[in-house]
């Protein structure tokens, strides 16, 4: 299944700010002429809806293992502290994607408006050590003597 026929949480929002269901505003993001906005947001949302597919996972994973009917000879703590590991990951890429997600839609112009276009002017910024002062060489900087 192709990660934008995946339900995702945001989608209802999505639907909301751009005024068409999930499938139509990735066909609009397809264009030419599609905002930054939606093409934006709809790369977050598919991000987002993976890692939501990747938390359901483990959580069901971890149900299967602790379901009460389970015998307890199958139960491996190495097993659950790998899936605690993946969880915990899951959760982090689901809250960063949300998170960016909501800053996106939170910041980006009202229809019809352009998308600020910011140049980025990196600067480079260091600290020298301090110089060691070596000794000038003797007549440093003056003209030699002509030898007759």
């Amino acid at each position: 299944m192709s990660v934008w026929l995946k339900p995702s949480t945001v989608d209802g929002c999505l639907q909301e700010v751009f005024g068409a269901p999930v499938p139509e505003l990735y066909e609009t993001a397809t264009r030419a002429d599609a905002s930054p906005a939606i093409t934006r947001a709809l790369e977050l949302r598919s991000f987002l809806a993976l890692a939501e597919e990747q938390v359901a996972r483990v959580r069901d994973r971890v149900h299967d293992a602790m379901a009460p009917d389970r015998d307890m000879s199958e139960l491996s703590a190495e097993d659950l502290r790998l899936d605690a590991q993946w969880l915990d990951a899951a959760l982090d890429a689901h809250d960063g994607y949300r998170a960016a997600l909501d800053d996106l839609l939170r910041t980006m112009p009202s229809p019809g408006q352009p998308w600020p276009v910011q140049l980025a002017q990196h600067k480079a910024t260091t600290t020298l050590p301090p110089a060691v002062a070596a000794p000038a060489p003797q007549r440093a900087g003056a003209a030699r003597a002509r030898r007759l």
